[in-house]
């Protein structure tokens, strides 16, 4: 027999955005239950797959399973039923605490600018919350994840609060850069990190373990374990291992119930005053699209149209090179320094604006040095302390920089349920059409310029330019935050338009892809959203 649960407020989801939603709402006495489709993960476990993997990939401590499936990088076929133009290859996984355990934990802001592209440049669409709507939930949202950064820096996003910790210390290879380009107009800076630069609480401070992607083996790097940790201490209820299949609603078109499936193939239905989705940008517009019924055939929250359109990401310039004298790579964090001062400006009525972040991972994310720059070495015949002197002299010289290009929402680009494959609870796989519009390309083309004057200053050799554009890892849109009901599927509350009490946290309500890594801003609507929330509750 199902099970019949209830609850005041339903989590879909167990990352950042619904563990925040989570340990706030339970702290305030409210019954919450968290629904997430993976299971718990064991760190020492995860770090032992991730070591021996022959194919180092950020979903290989995660191992996909039948009861769980997301995208794994080097099959994404398995996953995402892709009509192209173009691939999209960022992935999420489904587990507790979601992809937040191989995030590198790049923590910025979004600049003003970025929230009104529309009006002030032509392109896009302008967010229904302005920078100064969030700049409190910002200071709280790093203070939650335990941000480090230079409080001196506001790298263009005005602020009102030191960060928690002070910065991750610059490595030997950028000290380089800052060298080479004093006096430029690209301006190095630490970037903001959650990431320990000193003992919090019961986590350690970072290391150096180089492994940010996909595992920190101490804890040094948040993952949203933290805060699922704090909403079950403080009486929220997760259950792991179970996959939310649809949504029903009611006469009066509220969601009613969640009908979910246990890996142990028990089921049940969920009922909640109030639905948070929370379940990242694939997969929360997925549940809607499943949901269809008579009443609503084209899914639920979809009197728009809306859901699952406007898929966005980073798409990302790679570049690499060998650097005159040895920087010493594939050391310490996987980046701890960028040049964050070209994220804004007139340009933007043209192109897309990006950042770029100085890797300090070598040649690894383009070429998966340094095990192939030993084969190629060994292919050339090199043996021996031949090969060993000539690998270390290789790859102490490795740099490489990446600029993640804004794009813009296209409706074309979306989420669909796929007509023919169904995963084992027989919700339609994702279906994903994708396509990396002019203004984003010519973002990569200045981006291509940028990175050919920055490697000319430290004067290198063996430049080179990945041809392709490598997804950041960030899955934006499908569920876009509006004013318009018409155009959108959330107000600037992340309530639906169609639904008063279903709610959406997470990267699937930005209206654009802004010009910064989401999850600082993922973090801050969340906890604006707990607020929400809570006040909501007192009107159902």
């Amino acid at each position: 027999m199902s099970d019949q649960l209830s609850t005041d407020v339903a989590i879909i989801g167990s990352g950042v955005a619904g563990a925040l939603v989570a340990v706030h709402l339970a702290k305030a006495g409210l019954k919450v239950t968290i629904l997430e489709a993976g299971g718990t993960v064991d760190r020492g476990e995860a770090v032992e797959r991730y070591w021996s993997a022959a194919i180092k990939v950020p979903e290989c401590p995660y191992p996909a399973v039948p009861q769980a499936m997301h995208p794994v990088s080097n099959d994404l076929g398995a996953w995402y039923q892709q009509t192209g133009p173009d691939t999209f290859s960022s992935t999420y996984v489904k587990v507790v605490g979601g992809t937040t355990w191989h995030w590198l934990g790049t923590a910025l802001r979004l600049v003003p600018a970025d929230f009104q592209l529309k009006t002030l440049y032509g392109h896009g669409e302008d967010w229904p919350v302005t920078y100064a709507d969030l700049a409190a939930f910002y200071d709280k949202a790093e203070a939650e994840l335990g941000v480090a950064g230079d409080s001196t820096s506001d790298l263009g996003s005005p602020r009102s609060a030191a960060y928690p910790m002070p910065p991750i210390p610059q490595t030997y290879l950028d000290q380089q850069f800052l060298k080479a380009l004093d006096g430029s107009i690209y301006d190095v800076r630490a970037t903001p990190q959650a990431r320990n630069s000193q003992d919090s609480e019961d986590r350690p401070a970072c290391c150096g373990n180089a492994s940010c992607i996909p595992v920190c083996p101490v804890q040094a790097k948040y993952d949203a374990t933290v805060h699922v940790a704090r909403a079950t201490a403080a009486g929220a209820v997760l259950m792991d291992k179970t996959t939310a299949v649809a949504l029903a609603t009611d006469d009066a078109n509220r969601i009613s119930v969640i009908r979910f499936k246990r890996w142990d193939g028990s089921d049940g239905e969920l009922k909640a005053r109030i639905v948070v989705l929370a379940a990242h940008a694939i997969e929360s517009p997925r549940l809607l699209l499943n949901s269809a019924s008579e009443k609503m055939p084209s899914g639920v929250a979809n009197s728009s149209g809306q859901v699952g359109r406007n898929l966005m990401d980073h798409p990302t310039q790679l570049s690499w090179a060998l650097a005159r004298e040895p920087v010493f790579p594939y050391r310490g964090p996987l980046s701890t320094s960028g040049i964050e001062n070209l994220r804004d400006g007139a340009f933007r009525a043209e192109r897309g604006a990006f950042r770029i972040e100085i890797g300090n991972d070598g040649w690894s994310w383009p070429t998966g040095a340094p095990l192939s720059t030993a084969a190629d070495l060994a292919q050339q015949g090199l043996r021996g302390k031949e090969l060993d002197d000539a690998l270390r002299a290789q790859t102490a010289r490795h740099i490489r920089l990446a600029s993640l290009v804004e794009q813009l929402p296209q409706a074309e680009n979306r989420v669909s349920l796929d007509p023919a494959k169904r995963d084992m609870y027989g919700v339609p796989l994702p279906r994903i059409h994708f396509s990396i519009d002019q203004y984003a390309k010519a973002g990569l083309a200045a981006a291509r310029k940028a990175h050919e004057e920055i490697f000319t200053r430290l004067g290198v050799s063996e430049l080179h330019h990945n041809p392709v554009a490598q997804g950041a890892g960030h899955i934006i849109g499908t569920l876009r935050m509006g004013q318009d009901p018409a155009t959108s599927v959330v107000d600037g509350n992340l309530r639906s338009h169609d639904h008063p009490n279903l709610f959406v946290a997470g990267s699937s309500s930005f209206p654009s892809s802004a010009t910064a890594n989401p999850t600082l801003t993922i973090a801050a609507l969340a906890l604006r959203l707990a607020g929400t929330v809570r006040s909501a509750l007192t009107s159902l």
